[in-house]
Formats: C-alpha cells, structure tokens, sequence
C-alpha cells in the first residue's frame, strides 16, 4: 500500500486554515540562528507556531535561554544538563538547577538523559546527571524532556524508578513495546522531522497507529530537518510538514492533529497557567 504524501491534508482544505501549534522542542538560542533569529520565530508565528519550548543543554545555556523567553511572548525555558555534553557539567551544577527550576518561569526539565551511541560520554557519568535531574523534576512536579538515544530500555527503566514523573521523550525512535510502555507510564512521544522519510517505516506505523493523547509536535530546530527540506537549517515555520505528514499516516485533518497535540502540550507543560 502506498504511504501518504507527507505534505498532504486527508481533508483537503485548499485554504489551509491558520492552525495553532506548539513546537515542543526547538533550540532558539542555538548560535545558528544569531543571525536572524527574530525573522525564525516571526516566520514561526506566521506558519501558526504560537507556542516554543526552549530546552536547555548546559548551565552556559540558561541565561541565554532565560533572556530569549523574557523578550518573546509565547517562549517558554525548560532548563537542563543533556547527555552530549557531558564535558561542560560539573556536580555544582547541579545545585545551580535546582535554583533555576525553582524560580517558577521553566515548565520542564529539559534536555536531559542518556546517549549511548556517541562515543566517549562515561555511562556511569550520564547515568547519574541524569538520576539525579529525574529526582529534582519529581521533587519539583516539573516534567521532563529526554533524550534517549540508544538507551531507550534504559530510559524506561529509569523512569519507573520514579513513579509520578511526567513528561516526553523527544524525537523518538524505539519500538511500538517500549512506547507502549512509555504510554503505561504517562509519558509522551515527541515527533518531528525524522517521520516524514519514506524510510522510516516503523516509526511512521507507529505514529499512524499510537493514541492521539501520547502525540507530540517538535522541530529540533537548527537540526533535524523534514524530508522536503533535508540538509537545510531546521526551523519553527516547518512544523506545519510534520503535523501534515502525520494527518496523512493517521488518515485524519491537520486541523485534528493540531488542535490534539497542542492541547496534549498545553497540559503537559502547564502552558495556559501562568509562569
């Protein structure tokens, strides 16, 4: 059977009205974007994005992030230590987190988690940057934005460990059993670019298929651009390719698509109260 036309609306609304989305995962202060970065979430806003998580990477991340959300209406921080730099971290950071999630403006914590597939970041290292920002997330009732890159299994075990936790794990790439496992939990699939190859077979099955209350929108904006734009600067404004090669695969109007997983974000991270 051939798979959807990842641009294509089942509804086939011609008019293609205006949607509201929220990208749940986009790196806006990423140097990439200094020199236009205003004209990205303009660019963003006009292509119905109204809502932009902003997850941090290393405590040199957070006042970036903390300046980008407080100019921007609609800019909300989620602040954390990511797997991949691992180098920047020291153990007084983590004390330093806990101030910054406490302040009350992040609705998650985020991007933390494990990486198993670069090599050179210590395991035992990750494993305990990332305990240790689970428990402050439970301690804080913030939920959690996670990078799980061949450490899924690992991921889930360790979330079980801490029962209570809520959150996402971004761009995700495991099998239907472990989402299924995910979902057991309360825990979201953050879907971006990645969906929209031809390629990628079991993940387009699995987001035809999966429960439309599990279902994220994210970007990973400058990286992980769609199929219709591979080897280009991701940004904001192509959410809109994702969200309508999901229809496709789902066989339901963007408008569906838009309206749930917006609703989907708007809870998990708290976004209609105020920060």
């Amino acid at each position: 059977m051939p798979m959807p036309d990842p641009t294509t609306d089942p509804a086939g609304d011609s008019a293609r009205p205006r949607l509201s989305l929220v990208d749940t995962h986009v790196h806006l202060d990423d140097s990439r974007f200094d020199p236009d970065r205003d004209e990205v979430i303009a660019n963003g806003r006009r292509g119905g994005v109204d809502a932009l998580i902003v997850p941090g990477i290393d405590a040199a991340s957070w006042p970036r992030i903390q300046a980008l959300c407080t100019s921007h209406a609609g800019l909300y921080p989620a602040y954390g230590l990511h797997p991949l730099f691992l180098a920047q971290h020291r153990p007084h950071h983590l004390d330093e987190l806990a101030g910054w999630l406490d302040g009350g403006a992040a609705v998650a914590v985020g991007e933390i988690g494990l990486d198993f597939f670069v090599p050179g970041l210590d395991p035992a290292a990750q494993r305990h940057y990332f305990a240790a920002q689970l428990a402050l997330a439970r301690e804080l009732d913030l939920p959690v934005i996670v990078h799980a890159r061949r450490a899924v299994e690992e991921v889930i075990l360790s979330l079980r460990r801490l029962p209570g936790l809520r959150g996402v794990v971004h761009s995700f790439a495991g099998s239907e059993q472990q989402a299924q496992r995910l979902w057991d939990i309360g825990f979201h699939l953050g879907i971006g670019g990645p969906v929209t190859y031809e390629r990628a077979r079991r993940l387009r099955h699995l987001v035809g298929t999966m429960p439309l209350d599990r279902l994220l929108l994210e970007t990973d904006a400058p990286d992980q651009p769609d199929a219709m734009h591979r080897g280009q600067r991701n940004e904001p404004a192509r959410l809109d390719v994702v969200l309508r090669c999901i229809a496709g695969l789902r066989d339901e109007s963007a408008a569906t698509i838009a309206a749930a997983t917006s609703a989907n974000a708007r809870r998990l991270f708290g976004l209609d109260h105020p920060h």
